[in-house]
């Protein structure tokens, strides 16, 4: 009996829990939806920050973001690839896998003020470069993971089947290994690319922002998420309505992201 009272009450907690979360969930997501689709209109995205727009801002983002990617995949796929299939397991791999989830886990605005030290102080200057190397550094280590843990689902058959009709090792990863786990791989690339176009904090150390469009990296460069903390401190209701309306659209681009990585997923099953 005690067994089975002890039961029912943990079943009632967790499931308040659960329902308590959702709720909470539910009218963050309902207030962002009301307060940001009543604050849209289309000039928001002919218009760029200096006209109450925020043309220039998605640009800036998703600028900052794509470089981040063409920085972060190669180099944490590499490194996934060696941990996988070069390493053996070492002392070495056991670091690397360590250090690797201290990275995902360390908050972005300590990343943010290490590179703020090494790309922005030394030039007394904010750039869009400094932005994009503090997203690459937030995305190698789950890309890291990603490949690590999706090249470990390969079976040994199909490596072993590689060898036996000559291939070398690097044709055997490229050719069959890496094939056969896009999918999970590619899925991972997704969720970290989402994870790194809502980012705030590195960017308020790095690439600040700018209101008007430019493609100066070199230069505070725009960024829509900057642009939302800062509207949303300031007096009149006309910056805390392009607030509303930017977080609306973030909101709505890292769900596509997120649904279009789930996607891929069920699709692998």
């Amino acid at each position: 009996m005690n067994r089975l009272l002890l039961n029912k009450i943990i079943m009632i907690l967790s499931t308040i829990s659960a329902i308590l979360g959702i709720s909470f969930l539910f009218w963050i997501l309902a207030t962002l939806t009301i307060k940001g689709v009543s604050s849209m209109h289309f000039s928001i995205f002919v218009n760029d920050l200096v006209n109450g727009g925020i043309r220039n801002l998605l640009v800036g983002q998703f600028t900052m973001a794509l470089l981040a990617t063409a920085i972060g995949v190669p180099l944490g796929m590499m490194a996934g690839i060696y941990l996988r299939e070069y390493s053996n397991d070492g002392k070495l791999a056991y670091i690397m896998r360590n250090l690797s989830d201290v990275m995902m886990s360390a908050p972005s605005i300590v990343i943010g003020v290490f590179v703020y030290a090494l790309f922005v102080a030394p030039f007394n200057q904010y750039n869009g470069w400094a932005g994009s190397i503090a997203l690459a550094i937030m995305m190698i280590p789950i890309v890291i993971s990603t490949t690590d843990n999706m090249l470990s689902l390969v079976p040994k058959e199909l490596r072993e089947a590689g060898i036996a009709l000559g291939g070398s090792k690097h044709k055997i990863i490229l050719e069959i290994v890496i094939k056969a786990a896009k999918v999970g791989i590619t899925t991972g690339i997704l969720l970290a690319f989402a994870r790194i176009i809502g980012e705030t904090a590195p960017l308020l150390f790095t690439s600040a922002n700018n209101a008007y469009f430019t493609m100066n990296m070199n230069d505070q460069f725009p960024s829509l998420t900057v642009s939302i903390y800062n509207l949303a401190n300031y007096p009149d209701s006309q910056s805390r309505d392009l607030a509303w309306a930017a977080s609306f659209v973030l909101t709505m681009i890292v769900l596509f992201i997120n649904l279009i990585g789930r996607f891929l997923t069920r699709d692998k099953g």
